[in-house]
């Protein structure tokens, strides 16, 4: 079993925001799929290539995201080799990505609570670029509402997220690493 989870806030008022780009890039992988609540996250279950994954969007907001995952972990009793994050990144240009694996939190608030949870930083990431281009505050940034530009971007982009995903549901973080 795998879990591919997309960080963000819930709530209509934190759609589209540049924190909510992990919610965005499941969505969008999905499509219109239905959700259920469990373990204090939304979560939808799929079996692709044979591997029965689930997808998970934290409704424990950003910065208790740790919280939702460990305790899906912990009931399903899996791996954090079984684990993918997609977060935004405001330190890295829009339209760029990385693949990041046992590495700091860089500033994140919900990649350090998934750290300080999981008690390790041994998590596979897939971090979206969202750079801040002006001279504005972080929160009222990440909180901010997508851009015209960052939204053909994401979309732009998308076919190289879902490959991720993709290499990650059939083959593991490893294979993902190499990328």
């Amino acid at each position: 079993m795998k879990l591919v989870v997309g960080l963000g806030n819930p709530g209509k008022e934190y759609e589209l925001t540049r924190h909510n780009a992990g919610f965005i890039i499941v969505d969008n992988y999905l499509g219109n799929v239905t959700w259920k609540e469990f373990h204090n996250a939304m979560v939808h279950e799929k079996v692709i290539d044979g591997e029965k994954v689930l997808f998970v969007k934290p409704l424990t907001f950003m910065n208790n995201s740790g919280d939702a995952i460990k305790s899906i972990i912990n009931f399903y009793k899996l791996s954090t080799d079984d684990l993918l994050v997609i977060q935004d990144d405001i330190a890295l240009e829009l339209g760029k990505h990385r693949i990041k694996y046992e590495s700091s939190d860089g500033g994140h608030n919900g990649i350090k609570s998934v750290i300080n949870r999981l008690g390790t930083n041994k998590v596979l990431r897939l971090k979206i670029g969202l750079a801040k281009e002006k001279e504005i505050d972080t929160i009222s940034y990440v909180l901010g509402k997508l851009t015209k530009k960052e939204i053909e971007q994401l979309e732009k982009d998308s076919k190289t997220y879902y490959n991720i995903i993709d290499t990650f549901i059939k083959y593991g973080k490893d294979k993902v690493i190499e990328m």
